[in-house]
């Protein structure tokens, strides 16, 4: 009953992997995906993505980090796997799901789902280049243009060796637009030998426990969910024991906030900071009444500590003071 941080391009970087993992409940995260091209990339881009590298691929307090690759070429993604791996992944993830236009209009991501036999390819190619006892898994959504080739994809990816497939119960053209269709993903799941893992708007407790009847997955990927409520994945491992924890207080999430800013100024400048944390806050204000309230006047801070002091002026009122998402 595993829970997987998702990979989110520009915002699930490592020092918000740090951050999360420190809460607890998070059983492996995944980093945002290394584009492969053409030329072979040097070892310092896939340090940039994965810091962790460092540290045998786990998070500080051990939380193991998979290496997600994004590309279209079997023979650069088989290169660019072997090498995640002699930099130490443990774990090699394929990015078969990613809706950006832009990643798509350049044949990554999510558009390769109108190809189940190139995904194969690729899949297949990153398999042979890694050694055996390091994992090759990939994720995916239910299709691009509609819902319709879920199982296809699902069994083209089983059959080139992926141990595991991550499936967001949307297609492209669904977005992220609600609902997510967890029982597409009972029907991707049955059709194959690889374990498969849901993914796609668990917000709350509920969410996950209805996800997972739905799809019949024991494990689950949480991205936005877990952005907007960073105690979501140790909520959801109390309830797994039939026990029930306090909500996380808002001066508590300010305070990962913080921390999350100290990180980040030992390499960016105040305005790329405080850039990163308003697109945190903006998923905050789903989990949390008060940062709406302070986000009229957040947003227009261009400096760390006027924003970091913006936040706290907030009273810490009551628990239970989260949305319903």
């Amino acid at each position: 009953m595993r829970i997987i941080l998702a990979p989110m391009e520009g915002l699930v970087d490592a020092p918000i992997r740090e951050t999360l993992t420190k809460v607890g409940g998070i059983d492996r995260c995944v980093t945002e995906f290394v584009r492969v091209t053409h030329g072979m990339l040097p070892p310092r881009v896939f340090y940039k993505y994965a810091p962790e590298l460092h540290n045998q691929s786990l998070t500080r307090v051990g939380t193991p980090v998979a290496v997600q690759l994004l590309g279209s070429d079997p023979m650069q993604m088989g290169l660019h796997g072997a090498r995640a791996a002699e930099l130490g992944a443990t774990q090699v993830d394929i990015n078969f799901g990613c809706p950006a236009k832009t990643v798509n209009r350049h044949k990554g991501g999510c558009v390769l789902m109108r190809e189940p036999e190139l995904m194969h390819e690729i899949t297949s190619a990153v398999r042979k280049a890694v050694p055996e006892d390091i994992p090759v898994t990939a994720k995916m959504r239910l299709g691009y243009d509609d819902r319709s080739m879920g199982v296809a994809c699902g069994q083209a990816l089983d059959a080139a060796g992926a141990s595991e497939i991550v499936i967001h119960a949307r297609s492209k053209v669904d977005g992220y637009k609600p609902p997510a269709y967890w029982e597409e993903i009972a029907r991707v799941r049955e059709a194959v030998q690889a374990h498969v893992i849901a993914n796609g708007e668990i917000w709350t407790v509920s969410d996950y426990w209805r996800c997972r009847e739905v799809s019949g997955c024991d494990d689950v990927m949480i991205g936005r969910g877990l952005i907007a409520r960073p105690d979501l994945a140790r909520k959801i491992k109390a309830s797994q024991k039939g026990e029930e924890i306090p909500d996380m207080a808002w001066l508590e999430a300010v305070a990962l906030v913080r921390e999350y800013a100290e990180v980040l100024q030992g390499w960016l400048e105040d305005r790329y900071v405080t850039g990163r944390i308003k697109q945190w806050m903006n998923f905050l204000r789903q989990g949390f009444s008060e940062a709406d309230t302070v986000w009229p006047q957040a947003r227009k801070l261009r400096e760390v500590e006027p924003m970091l002091a913006c936040l706290e002026q907030v009273p810490d009122t009551a628990q239970g003071n989260h949305r319903a998402a």
